[in-house]
């Protein structure tokens, strides 16, 4: 099964205005400012990633990467600096994509993540403030465990 054979696990941070326009995409492309330049180029084909919106604590989807990192600066995403931000850029296969009424509620799932474990409890949502991490496989796992049980998979997930 292909996650197994994913190197990293990431989660994907957005605003809601950004999330909007992610989610018209499909899922499809991720872009990244220069901050996280490094971190992009360490994301491979067949790496996993969640998405997640902070103003709303919740989870929305999940997907496979499916490029290299590349670079692309047409005006996608509403930068919250200047235009053009979201340079460093990933393709995206969608593998679960939960609707709004379905989205994973963090402030329920978001405490017990191994990720957070740093934070006092009622603060969990801080350790998601930058806009990518790297998180642990049993975080990921769980977390798409739960839009599997809420959906069925846009496509199957493939060795």
């Amino acid at each position: 099964m292909a996650l197994n054979m994913a190197k990293n696990y990431w989660m994907f941070v957005e605003t809601e205005e950004n999330a909007s326009i992610t989610r018209g995409m499909n899922y499809e492309l991720f872009g990244m400012g220069p901050r996280y330049k490094k971190r992009a180029q360490r994301m491979k084909p067949k790496d996993r990633v969640i998405f997640y919106v902070s103003q709303s604590k919740v989870w929305t989807a999940s997907g496979t990467i499916t490029s290299e990192c590349f670079k692309d600066d047409s005006n996608t995403w509403q930068s919250e600096t200047k235009r053009n931000e979201y340079i460093y850029r990933v393709n995206i296969e969608p593998n679960y994509v939960l609707k709004p009424e379905q989205y994973l509620d963090g402030t329920l799932i978001g405490p017990s993540l191994d990720y957070v474990k740093k934070w006092y409890p009622d603060h969990w949502h801080l350790a998601f403030w930058e806009r990518l991490h790297l998180i642990p496989q049993t975080d990921f796992s769980r977390l798409e465990g739960e839009m599997i049980r809420l959906c069925s998979p846009i496509n199957e997930i493939s060795p």
